[in-house]
Parts: C-alpha cells; structure tokens; sequence
C-alpha cells in the first residue's frame, strides 16, 4: 500500500536504482530538472540514487519487463508525443501490473491515464489529442485556460500555478511537511484530461487527489499500490538542493523500501 516518505534515513548500502521512461533530450529543462531532483532526494535520504533513461521504443521489446524488474523505482518523465507510444504505456503497465513503485509526471500523468482507460476498463482507442488519431474517446485534450501573463511561444499551462487543492487525508497530501491543503506546483504543458472522463479515473481505482483553481484534475494516487502517483504538474521543476520536493522525496523513499524487500526476499529463496 501507498505510504509517505519515512522520517529516518535510510539504511540501503546499494545504489536506489529509479528507471526513468522517456526519450532524454539535454535541451528540455524538465528533463534536466528530473535528474537533479532525484539527486535532491537522495542527498536528503542518506543514500545512494542512480536514474537512468529508458528509451521508449526500448519498451517494446520482448525483454523489457525483465529490463525493469531491475530497477527498485519508475518515473514516466514530461516528453510527450514520445518516440514510441506504445512503448511508453507498456512501462507504465508494468509499473501498475507488477506494483513497482511509480511516479508520472506532465506527459507521465497524461499516459497513465491512457493506460488504465485502454488496460484496465478496456476503452480500446482512448488516446491524446496530441497525437491525431482521430479516436472517438478522447481523454486527453489541449489545455482549455491560459495561464495568464504567458509569453506567447510558451505551453498554455507554464510556470507556477497558485491554489491547487490536495484532497484532505491523500497520500500525495501526506507527502507535504505541513500537510497543507493548498499548493503552487509549476505546470509546463499544453494537454490535460478531458472533464467528460473524469468518471474512469475512479472506476479504475485511481482517485484524484489534487485540483486546479477551477476543478481541473491536477494528481492521481492509487491506494492499493505500493507508490503510484502522477501528476501533471512537475515537481522537480521546483525541487531545490535546500528543499527537495516532498513527492520526489516519497518516490525515492518507496523505490528504496522496494529494493530493500527485492534484496531480502532473493536472499530467502
């Protein structure tokens, strides 16, 4: 089950190994801000923490589950339309399948939900707009507000969002030291969910847990897996070496938990 970051540091000698899904590009600020943000926590945590991409059409491979069984953490990173669609959702299934401990972020969060309408309530042809499909279950669509003072050339949603409402008693509100139930997270896209799906979000088993100032679904949790969470908003945008961000902190701490339980339950076989 989903549970927050522990206080203590960590005891795990070996390297926190997180396998992080997506296409890396040195020239997307996000991409670089998701290597620093693990290194933030794992600093925090007393510990050792090794991220390493994943291309996406790697995932399509016939050895790929056995290639992430290897890693203690997922983290399906921003990037979208990515270099292989199909590749993306298969990590991110695995990570549901198989309760690895999972954090999406941005383009992360916008696929899990692809994933669990397609896998889990079986709507085939669920899909984003971003890629042109013309699937009649759209469900996720481009950014219907504006951020205000934008600057023209950048994503509809950019820079820090003021008054996202987490849901009281979450796990993901757990994660944050004050346990506070309001937030600024900063948001780098032009897609989100389309409201007219927002029932499968439930009927799945993911609840949402954080809200935008007008209602929009900001985070997802799962309270039956050990650590999945994703949010459109990108926490290592604003994770600092002073103030790591709260979520990242948890998701290393459960890919460290998970680790340690692989190591053990190998030695007992």
């Amino acid at each position: 089950m989903l549970r927050a970051a522990s206080s203590t540091i960590s005891a795990v000698s070996d390297p926190v190994r997180i396998g992080i899904l997506g296409d890396f590009n040195s020239e997307f600020r996000s991409h670089q801000a998701t290597n620093e943000a693990l290194q933030h926590a794992a600093r925090k945590l007393g510990m050792e923490v090794e991220g390493e991409w994943i291309p996406t059409p790697s995932l399509t491979a016939a050895d790929s589950e056995k290639k992430l069984e290897a890693y203690d953490g997922l983290w399906a990173a921003p990037g979208s339309p990515y270099k292989s669609f199909d590749g993306m959702l298969k990590g991110i299934e695995f990570a549901r399948r198989r309760d690895w401990p999972f954090l999406g972020t941005c383009g992360g969060f916008q696929y899990a939900f692809i994933e669990f309408a397609r896998n889990v309530l079986h709507i085939s042809d669920a899909d984003s707009a971003e890629n042109n499909s013309g699937s009649k279950n759209i469900i996720i669509y481009p950014v219907a507000c504006a951020v205000p003072d934008r600057k023209d050339n950048a994503p509809k949603l950019s820079g820090p969002v003021r008054g996202i409402k987490l849901r009281p008693g979450s796990y993901l509100q757990s994660f944050y030291s004050k346990g506070e139930e309001t937030v600024t997270e900063e948001l780098f896209c032009n897609f989100e969910i389309n409201p007219d799906f927002e029932w499968t979000t439930m009927e799945a088993g993911f609840p949402v847990v954080a809200r935008g100032p007008q209602g929009e679904i900001r985070a997802i949790e799962s309270p039956t897996h050990r650590f999945y969470v994703a949010t459109l908003f990108q926490p290592q945008l604003s994770s600092t070496e002073k103030k790591p961000h709260p979520i990242v902190l948890a998701f290393v701490q459960a890919a460290a938990d998970w680790g340690k339980k692989k190591l053990d339950d190998s030695v007992l076989e």
